[in-house]
């Protein structure tokens, strides 16, 4: 059953992957969603035009089931998503902030279109559990006009695949980070392919100038605020641009589902293992911090801290 007569609801605007407002990746979420139909949520989506929206439910009788704490539909301006990784930190974040208790201590467990996904505190972070990834190669195709619209000649393309756990991404890993984070993508080319492209490339040494240089914001903060010791230390490994022109947002600013894929990808590939700090979003004026962990089972974690922005009601 939709609503048809609209009514104030609870709602708030987190941002993710960032310990300081208006550094991370914006959520908007929906505390209350009961009896608001799939049309209503994306119209919604759309107006808010912020990369996803989410909408909080009570869980199926199936997922109550199997332990889940709460649901949530993930739209972006343009589709409902099955997974998105900074909208289950955000709609967690604020299922607790409204006084969601979990059935378990310690772990939350969100249920949406991707099945179950735990989440777990771990001091001011909370951590999402990677879902499984389908890995695949491109096509030849695929690979050519991913190449073109990213600007880049072939051979600085060290590996490329179809990363897929819920959202798909078309996604390479670039030879240099600076060259990833000079890339002026044409957006429209990207859109007219209706591929998510996800982009990174590794730092190989903590203090290599290439990799400061690549970091420069981040360094002028640390300066700034006299913590220039601790920001060398927690330095990033890994830089990821995520291009998500069909979804009408040419550059998210950070993104979960990405870190997620390339974390299990990665480490498939012998390339980086966790535990890692992956940052994203310099190009858009962002700072986001990507905490990447892996238990004693294998199980790999995606975390980050989240901000309330704007809390109040909308009238749904």
């Amino acid at each position: 059953m939709t609503s048809t007569s609209p009514r104030h609801r609870p709602f708030t605007t987190v941002d993710v992957f960032t310990h300081q407002p208006y550094q991370g990746n914006p959520l908007a979420v929906v505390q209350d969603a009961t009896d608001l139909g799939a049309a209503q949520m994306q119209a919604f989506a759309a107006w808010t035009n912020l990369s996803e929206t989410a909408f909080l439910l009570p869980p199926t009788e199936a997922g109550r089931a199997q332990g889940a704490d709460y649901r949530v539909r993930i739209f972006t301006p343009v589709e409902e998503l099955p997974f998105a990784g900074h909208p289950t930190l955000g709609s967690c974040h604020a299922w607790l902030a409204g006084g969601g208790q979990p059935l378990q201590a310690g772990c939350i467990v969100q249920e949406c279109g991707k099945g179950l996904v735990p989440i777990r505190r771990d001091g001011r972070r909370l951590a999402f559990a990677a879902p499984a990834t389908q890995i695949r190669p491109l096509t030849q195709e695929q690979r050519a006009g991913i190449t073109r619209a990213l600007g880049v000649e072939p051979g600085q393309i060290l590996h490329a695949a179809a990363l897929d756990n819920g959202p798909l991404w078309m996604t390479v890993v670039l030879d240099d980070p600076e060259r990833l984070l000079a890339l002026q993508p044409d957006h429209g080319l990207l859109k007219r392919l209706g591929y998510y492209v996800g982009t990174c490339a590794l730092y190989e040494h903590d203090f290599e100038p290439a990799a400061l240089i690549g970091r420069s914001s981040r360094e002028a903060r640390a300066f700034a605020t006299g913590q220039r010791q601790a920001a060398v230390q927690d330095e990033p490994r890994l830089e990821v641009r995520g291009f998500t022109s069909p979804a009408g947002i040419a550059e998210d600013p950070v993104t979960g589902s990405l870190n997620a894929s390339l974390a299990v990808w990665l480490r498939e590939l012998g390339l980086l293992r966790a535990p890692y700090l992956a940052s994203q979003g310099q190009c858009v004026g962002r700072d986001g911090q990507i905490h990447v962990s892996e238990d004693e089972q294998g199980r790999l974690w995606i975390g980050g801290e989240v901000v309330d922005c704007v809390t109040g009601q909308v009238l749904l």
